[in-house]
């Protein structure tokens, strides 16, 4: 079985702003950014399932350079990225998001 993985709509987003936000730290740094997660991702095709799961559904992948977590659920062979988010702001947010009232 060939395992793919689909970024959707809303995690893209999630990587673009976190792309603006290091490229206005420092010339470089988005992109070093995009890479870094981009990597993260693409470990999914060797690993996806072992995360834990949080939020009721999703399970959760740090990154590995940058305080970020990428979210994602499997639906057979498909890998399906639902969000990529900054782990330094508040936890209330990310359950919003998902709209669960409890981690």
């Amino acid at each position: 079985m060939r395992v793919k993985i689909r970024i959707l709509d809303a995690a893209a987003q999630d990587l673009i702003d976190g792309f603006r936000f290091y490229e206005m730290q420092e010339t470089g740094l988005g992109q070093y950014f995009l890479d870094s997660l981009f990597a993260d991702v693409d470990s999914l095709l060797l690993y996806a399932g072992i995360h834990p799961v949080c939020f009721g559904a999703y399970h959760r992948l740090l990154a590995k350079r940058f305080p970020f977590a990428i979210y994602y659920k499997i639906d057979g062979d498909l890998v399906l990225v639902y969000a990529v988010l900054d782990c330094r702001r508040n936890p209330a947010w990310a359950r919003k998001r998902f709209g669960k009232s409890g981690g």
